[in-house]
């Protein structure tokens, strides 16, 4: 009996075998591929790449504690005679745009300061991914609400009027201040609850309780404060935060007062992480947050709330 033939020269059976193969293959393929993008999505840094406000190379312990981060930066003097309500300043900014816009801080002196006191801050915070304003008070007299006042108008300058404007963020804002000016950060925070991040460096205020903040917050204080005692400022201050905001005490080990107002490698790291993890919210710096640190030669002791949840 002839066979009958297709028009490939292949018989119907074959043909029909041929078609099963190729349809499982196409099938195996699809899965795999199915399956290859399911481990992509659920491995971290196809997470983190998710992330439209990382700035910067993955951070290290070394990373964190460097003078300098890795970003060019540059500063811009603000006049007094150029501004209203606040004092005028000094702006430190990453010189590249090519990463994108940045968070940006304010940063108040404390009583009887100027920016001087706080400068050190500009460039290495800048140096690592941020808009840095150290800003001059209206006078250096002025009391804490008064400056955390001044520190809302002074990132209202930096994101509407100033020459850097089109390199801020609007929409990630944080606040820093020392002693009084660390005071006025947490009213600045109780004013305007958009704020990402509030640290206050050994802080002074009269009103110890601020169960309003709804602003992530990083208290600092100094085992030998004598003048804004932890006792009576940094500690009641963390304990009436509210349970459920993200928030953490950091009480320096042989520190003073004074210590915010030069260049300290433990200060930074934890502000630097801090303002990272939540005006970036650059989950690559939880790390560095979570678990709790622990004493060491630099910390007398550490508070929070781990994990975080915003």
């Amino acid at each position: 009996m002839q066979q009958l033939l297709l028009a490939d020269g292949t018989s119907p059976r074959r043909h029909r075998r041929t078609l099963s193969r190729s349809h499982a293959l196409k099938g195996m393929c699809a899965a795999a591929l199915a399956t290859a993008g399911l481990v992509a999505a659920t491995v971290p840094g196809a997470q983190a790449a998710d992330n439209p406000y990382e700035r910067g190379p993955a951070p290290t312990q070394s990373s964190i504690e460097a003078s300098r981060g890795s970003f060019a930066t540059s500063q811009t003097s603000v006049s007094s005679l150029s501004v209203s309500g606040f004092g005028g300043g000094t702006i430190y900014y990453p010189t590249s745009t090519t990463a994108g816009t940045f968070g940006a801080v304010a940063v108040s002196p404390g009583f009887t300061a100027t920016q001087s006191s706080i400068a050190w801050l500009g460039p290495r915070l800048a140096s690592q991914g941020f808009v840095v304003f150290t800003i001059d008070t209206n006078t250096t007299s002025d009391q804490p609400a008064s400056r955390g006042r001044q520190l809302l108008a002074a990132l209202d300058y930096l994101t509407t009027r100033s020459s850097v404007r089109g390199r801020v963020d609007a929409s990630r804002l944080g606040v820093m201040g020392h002693s009084m000016g660390g005071g006025g950060s947490l009213e600045a925070a109780k004013s305007r609850t958009s704020l990402k991040a509030a640290i206050p460096l050994t802080g002074w205020n009269t009103d110890k309780t601020w169960p309003e903040l709804r602003t992530p917050t990083l208290i600092v204080g100094a085992d030998g404060d004598s003048v804004a005692p932890v006792s009576s400022h940094s500690e009641p201050f963390y304990r009436s935060l509210p349970g459920s905001l993200d928030k953490a005490y950091l009480e320096l080990r042989n520190a003073s007062h004074f210590t915010p107002n030069t260049s300290n490698t433990t200060i930074a790291k934890y502000s630097l992480s801090w303002l990272k993890r939540f005006i970036d919210n650059d989950t690559r710096y939880e790390q560095f947050l979570c678990p709790l640190p622990q004493p060491s030669l630099t910390i007398a002791e550490y508070r929070g709330n781990c994990p975080h949840t915003s």
